[in-house]
């Protein structure tokens, strides 16, 4: 049964990849400075209430951490406030997704 919510998840990461999607890395700015996804724009958890205006509300969202945790309450936030946006967890996994 949570092979079905893995795969769909895999599909939505999929699909909002090729529509452009935004991907947010949500761990601290230490952590980012020391491997982050090239392309992805930094945005630590404990400010992305005051700092989710700087994301474009047009185009899907990608949200990724250290193991999924931040990036799980960083998804609801964003989810809250109208943007389409996957929790793709930690960074591991969202490195997968863009090898596929």
């Amino acid at each position: 049964m949570f092979d079905l919510f893995k795969n769909k998840k895999k599909e939505t990461i999929q699909k909002y990849l090729n529509d452009n999607a935004q991907l947010l890395d949500v761990r601290t700015a230490s952590e980012f400075n020391s491997n982050h996804i090239e392309g992805s724009k930094n945005i630590p958890v404990q400010v992305i209430d005051q700092k989710m205006k700087s994301l474009d509300k047009e185009k899907p969202v990608i949200v990724y951490c250290a193991m999924g945790g931040r990036s799980n309450i960083a998804a609801s936030k964003l989810k809250a406030n109208g943007f389409k946006v996957v929790n793709a967890g930690g960074i591991g996994s969202m490195r997968k997704h863009l090898k596929l």
